[in-house]
């Protein structure tokens, strides 16, 4: 990661590339400007990019289009790829890049699959881009620009929303209270009423908002996203609150985020009942949650 130290006094290689594009102002006003810039802002931009926009690019704003019919038979992405797109990002205009993801999607990759396996880790690899000094805060800033301007012309092919089932299955999502990164909680969201969930959502709660809400409906999940390590020390504490607070004495309580992608077992040892590897597969995992509760509760009364 770098630090404070690294910036004063050291210009990094990707600005001559800034300045030759015209993006920003040349050598000595980038350097000023990183002058100002302290630790916190340098470990601030992976957080940026995990928290916020990542789940921007997983976010769908979907109108009910058909998707791209299959003409091949690769359907994955691999790191490969990965690897070799997001240079890509950082050097062509977003057309360019609609064009290589074009061509991903006509040999039967699905637009879920862009977005995810593809979109979603080039954001992560630029800001480990940016960190190492390979490129420029600015040349980031532009790559995710481009990143954004590709998903917003691919994400009206996600199928549409499921229609909601009477009866079915309810959820609260929020970030944990104190955390201000709200757009994993929107991710979430979409993905689980795209499923067929009744949804509700908090944005930047306070934990007597929290509890409220617990206690004032039924949710058979409620789901907090994690985004910084400040916060696992008061998890279990909340999540003990929540489990005393719900209106639903048998709710099943998910924690996600950057962080338990990395570490799967915390979620045991803070007291949730589980997580997901990524959020495409959290419904399915609610869903078992949820029914395993439920049987559990009918064989024992």
């Amino acid at each position: 990661m770098a630090s404070r130290s690294q910036f004063e006094g050291h210009v990094p290689a990707g600005e001559g590339y800034i300045a030759d594009r015209g993006y920003g102002a040349g050598q000595s006003g980038l350097a000023a400007f990183r002058l100002h810039v302290d630790e916190n802002y340098a470990r601030s931009l992976t957080t940026l990019i995990e928290s916020e926009i990542i789940p921007r690019l997983m976010v769908a704003h979907a109108a009910e289009s058909p998707a791209p019919a299959t003409i091949g038979q690769n359907s994955a992405i691999g790191a490969v790829e990965v690897d070799i797109f997001a240079p890509l990002v950082l050097q062509v205009e977003a057309d360019a890049l609609l064009a290589h993801v074009e061509a991903i999607l006509a040999r039967g990759v699905s637009v879920e699959t862009v977005l995810v396996d593809l979109l979603a880790p080039t954001a992560r690899l630029l800001g480990t881009f940016w960190e190492d000094d390979y490129c420029d805060f600015v040349d980031v800033t532009m790559g995710l620009w481009r990143l954004q301007e590709v998903v917003h012309e691919i994400s009206g092919r996600l199928p549409s929303e499921q229609p909601l089932v009477p009866g079915g299955r309810s959820a609260l999502f929020s970030p944990m209270p104190g955390d201000q990164h709200s757009f994993g909680t929107v991710m979430i969201d979409d993905i689980f009423r795209r499923e067929g969930w009744l949804t509700d959502r908090l944005s930047e709660p306070e934990l007597a908002d929290l509890l409220q809400r617990a206690k004032d409906d039924w949710f058979d999940i409620i789901g907090l996203t994690v985004t910084c390590d400040c916060h696992i020390g008061p998890l279990p504490a909340v999540i003990a609150a929540l489990r005393k607070s719900s209106r639903n004495p048998r709710v099943c309580i998910m924690v996600g985020g950057r962080i338990l992608s990395a570490d799967p077992d915390l979620a045991v040892r803070v007291g949730a009942d589980g997580t997901a590897r990524d959020a495409k597969g959290a419904p399915g995992i609610a869903d078992e949650l949820v029914r395993n509760r439920e049987w559990g509760a009918a064989a024992f009364g």
